[in-house]
């Protein structure tokens, strides 16, 4: 798999992340569930990998991102896959996610790993052309509900 190239104007960041108010703004104006300052500030110890883009056009500003959350062995979740609206349909999301899965297939220790993630609507067709798939019904994705905690 080759990795794209960026437009001009545009500047790739491997193997880091956002500032944290950049990746809280990043998440809740590209349409991600917005998150508080205590959660954002953890994020980087989750990660295994990340990476982002900046626009020159926007002083610098983080305009993409994207991240893996793993155990370093055999599981490895894309997460916080992040366009601003504004640099949409640049290619931004499949740079991003092309590097991500690059990163598995050199890091990862020898065997299949197993990769996964989350796929809103809009996301959805750039997942599929990078080769993923619904995995129901074999498997079917479930989160715990606002007050979940209430209940224990």
């Amino acid at each position: 798999m080759s990795l794209p190239s960026l437009p001009a104007g545009y500047t790739f960041h491997s193997g880091s992340l956002p500032s944290v108010p950049q990746y809280r703004y990043l998440r809740a104006a590209s349409g991600l569930t917005p998150m508080t300052e205590a959660q954002s500030v953890a994020v980087p110890k989750g990660t295994w990998f990340g990476c982002y883009v900046t626009s020159d056009a926007d002083n610098g500003t983080a305009v993409a991102m994207g991240r893996i959350i793993s155990d370093g062995g055999w599981y490895f979740v894309i997460a916080d896959m992040a366009v601003l609206p504004t640099h949409q349909r640049k290619g931004l999301g499949d740079t991003i996610l092309k590097h991500l899965l690059r990163y598995i297939k050199e890091n990862a220790p020898e065997g299949e790993p197993f990769v996964s993630l989350t796929a809103d609507p809009p996301g959805r067709k750039l997942y599929e052309r990078n080769g993923f798939v619904e995995s129901a019904p074999k498997e079917v994705g479930m989160m715990l509900l606002d007050g979940w905690r209430d209940r224990l």
